[in-house]
């Protein structure tokens, strides 16, 4: 799994931060995305609550 950010799509509401913040944190104004900090369906449904869409799971090609 894998979890991109369009910065030019969020609204900055800060569900991600709230939701999962050991995952997703705001470093010297640089948002990043710890995948490995966090539990795959905590991340999930995160993700999910993301009210601009801004961030997008994509699935590992296998």
């Amino acid at each position: 799994m894998k979890v991109t950010w369009d910065e030019s799509t969020c609204i900055h509401a800060g569900k991600c931060v709230q939701g999962s913040p050991d995952v997703f944190k705001v470093e010297d104004g640089q948002f990043k995305i710890n995948l490995d900090a966090g539990e795959e369906s905590q991340i999930r449904t995160t993700v999910a609550s993301c009210p601009s869409g801004a961030l997008q799971i994509h699935e590992d090609e296998s």
